[in-house]
């Protein structure tokens, strides 16, 4: 099968799927290029994420959760800045071509899209001895609301979505009740759109904690004390020894939940606004502090982790 006909087959229906009008391209799939026109306002938000097997994923992962993940890690990044999502780009290396795996692959990507309201525009299609994944994602946020890793203040709380340290306890117990959470991460975009005005930075948790948390403070040129018992978890990770715990949690990474600070005012505030919205419940863990270093208490005792999160090339 010819590169064009993978795409024919798998992939153009994606781009022509009923989506609301604000998922609208002007030209998908089927030219060099994708034509979109920006609306009127607001600034293009693009990012890049690429997933490689063996690496970034389980060898036996599903076709489908693959295709769901390299969708929603990317609209993690989206969510993040606090934008709302557009559309994605697709770039798929291929050891072989196989019809199953096409098949579930192309309907992972599709559920995804379907779920967060965006459509597949373009991309590319290659054969390697690894599989590979690389996803743009692009999204439009209002000029100048774009949430960064460099507005933290002294006196700011951090605040954490979901639970933390879930997608590295699965890692470790394949077929696990927390499995879903590895293979099908729930990207953060309504939160991260709530936050507009009120967040004073923001990151997703891609790499662990400790690490995406650490990118916040030297952006911000600031500090931070955190309480690891605030930290919300799972009710599997009780479980472990306290050194597992602080692992999974500071440095497991995957969770592709919020981390953001934010004044205790407008926290007040946004909780009045939208904390009965429906969006993901969030928890304060720790504040802002002068001085630039990290400072982790677990039961009123001082600890240093022993890893900080995912080396991408340790």
């Amino acid at each position: 099968m010819a590169e064009f006909s993978i795409i024919r087959q798998y992939f153009q229906s994606l781009t022509s799927q009923s989506l609301a009008s604000t998922a609208s391209a002007d030209v998908g799939i089927g030219d060099d290029c994708a034509v979109t026109t920006p609306p009127q306002g607001m600034q293009l938000v693009s990012c890049v994420d690429t997933l490689v097997a063996g690496r970034h994923f389980p060898l036996d992962t599903s076709a489908h959760a693959i295709g769901w993940k390299s969708v929603a890690v990317n609209l993690s990044d989206l969510a993040a800045m606090g934008a709302t999502a557009h559309s994605i780009l697709l770039a798929l290396s291929l050891p072989k071509i196989e019809d199953a795996w096409l098949t579930e692959f192309s309907r992972g990507i599709a559920e995804c899209c379907k779920a967060y309201n965006v459509q597949l525009i373009g991309g590319d299609t290659t054969q390697s001895q690894t599989l590979t994944v690389s996803i743009t994602a692009l999204g439009w946020i209002q000029t100048g609301q774009a949430i960064l890793r460099s507005g933290a203040q002294v006196g700011d709380l951090i605040v954490v979505s979901g639970e933390i340290g879930s997608a590295a306890y699965a890692l470790r117990h394949p077929n696990s009740t927390l499995q879903a959470t590895l293979d099908y991460p729930q990207p953060q975009l309504a939160l991260g759109q709530s936050l507009v005005g009120f967040a004073s930075s923001m990151i997703d948790i891609s790499d662990g904690l400790a690490q995406d948390l650490g990118h916040i403070l030297s952006a911000s040129q600031v500090g931070a004390e955190i309480q690891v018992a605030q930290i919300p978890v799972a009710d599997e990770l009780a479980q472990l020894t306290v050194e597992q715990h602080f692992n999974d949690v500071l440095a497991g990474g995957d969770d592709y939940q919020l981390c953001f600070t934010i004044s205790p005012d407008h926290f007040q505030r946004w909780q009045a606004q939208y904390a009965q919205s429906g969006v993901t419940p969030v928890t304060v863990i720790g504040q802002i502090q002068q001085e630039m270093a990290c400072h982790y208490f677990y039961q009123n005792q001082k600890i240093t982790p022993k890893k900080s999160g995912y080396q991408h090339f340790a």
